[in-house]
């Protein structure tokens, strides 16, 4: 799908026009960590995220101990059949996760939205929270979409910044998820 550089009129035509994008969830593989690597590395989204970058070994090292965690939930996010960024679901300290990341070549496209609300038909468990850094508003917005509100605030692990827990109590994100995943 090409994309133009011009500013469009009707942002409503851009996100919905003539060449919708498919976006899919599939389980992650090993050849996916590379692409999940660079993603991670760009300074801005790390900025967005509160969450520093890693070394490929430190990186790699996560990723292998995630994956062989049996009760997790990994996935790929892919817009038309190119890989997005990720989506996984954890426990911790006996609380039910979900945290995404997406490439910043795919940012502002509905893509996380449409993950989210797919993803979350995966899991049984409510509540569910997410954490967020506060001045995310762009992923405070997907999570809303997806019929998250805040629950309380906290300090961000390891960071001077304030993150916001969300929690989804409700099936509420179905409706959105039943709906086309073209954005």
């Amino acid at each position: 799908m090409g994309i133009s550089l011009e500013t469009p009129k009707n942002w409503a035509e851009f996100s919905l026009g003539q060449n919708p994008m498919t976006v899919a969830l599939r389980e992650v593989t090993k050849e996916d960590l590379p692409i999940f690597f660079e993603h991670q590395l760009d300074a801005e989204a790390t900025r967005m995220a509160a969450f520093p970058s890693r070394d490929r070994d430190a990186f790699m090292a996560h990723w292998a101990k995630i994956m062989s965690n049996e009760t997790g939930i990994l996935n790929t996010i892919l817009a038309d059949d190119t890989v997005a960024g990720n989506i996984v679901y954890w426990e911790a300290a006996g609380e039910p996760n979900i945290g995404y990341w997406l490439g910043k070549t795919h940012w502002g496209k509905g893509i996380a939205s449409a993950a989210v609300a797919q993803f979350l038909t995966k899991i049984e468990a409510r509540p569910v929270y997410a954490h967020v850094a506060k001045h995310n508003f762009a992923s405070i917005r997907v999570l809303q979409k997806c019929g998250f509100q805040l629950a309380r605030e906290d300090r961000c692990d390891g960071d001077d910044g304030e993150e916001l827990v969300m929690e989804l109590r409700s099936d509420r994100c179905a409706t959105a998820a039943n709906k086309s995943t073209k954005t």
